[in-house]
């Protein structure tokens, strides 16, 4: 059996994340593609927002919709300034998943999450979304399967690729990469409510 996610996990994550990321702070994120249309500045702002966002879910736990708030990073943040907005939002969220009971359920359009789906969900943000900002600044990223495995087992366990590690699998599933004999995962989608639980 695969053990849950952890918000330990989520703070591994992000270190990895923050400390690639960390070799190109002295270079113009505005000019480097991030995610789809986004540059890669945009795209941290959107991965700190995703995160705090993820955070306020387990707070207030609304009934059938998102805490109604958007952060953003300053306008004149600097590149160094956006990446520790992004990963303070992935500390922010793993101080919550570690005092949330693990009754707690909030709201995500892929079902109600639990504290432990929250990480896994944080994990796949920092990771692709932080590939996304590495490939787009000229940076390797590569994520640990002992770190990946518990994360793909959780949010996405239809699509199953026990022949795949684990760091491909997730990028697979996300529609970051290719497979050869895989059918491109377009329109991918998590999810979200605890595997033994109804979506």
């Amino acid at each position: 059996m695969i053990r849950p996610v952890s918000a330990d996990d989520l703070d591994r994550a992000a270190s990895i994340v923050e400390d690639v990321l960390a070799a190109a702070v002295d270079r113009d994120w505005r000019a480097a593609t991030g995610t789809g249309e986004l540059n890669a500045r945009d795209t941290a702002e959107h991965l700190g927002d995703c995160l705090l966002s993820y955070a306020a879910q387990l707070i207030a736990t609304p009934p059938g919709r998102y805490v109604r708030f958007l952060a953003v990073a300053d306008k004149d943040a600097s590149a160094a300034e956006v990446l520790e907005f992004a990963v303070t939002g992935a500390r922010i969220l793993s101080s919550v998943v570690r005092t949330s009971p693990p009754t707690t359920r909030a709201h995500h359009p892929t079902g109600l999450a639990d504290p432990a789906g929250f990480a896994a969900m944080g994990c796949v943000e920092v990771l692709v979304h932080g590939l996304d900002i590495a490939r787009g600044l000229g940076l390797d990223l590569i994520a640990p399967a002992d770190l990946c495995e518990p994360v793909v087992a959780r949010m996405f366990p239809h699509t199953p690729a026990p022949d795949l590690d684990p760091w491909t699998h997730l990028l697979w599933a996300t529609d970051r990469i290719a497979v050869p004999g895989r059918p491109a995962q377009t329109g991918w989608r998590w999810r979200g409510a605890p595997l033994d639980e109804d979506a």
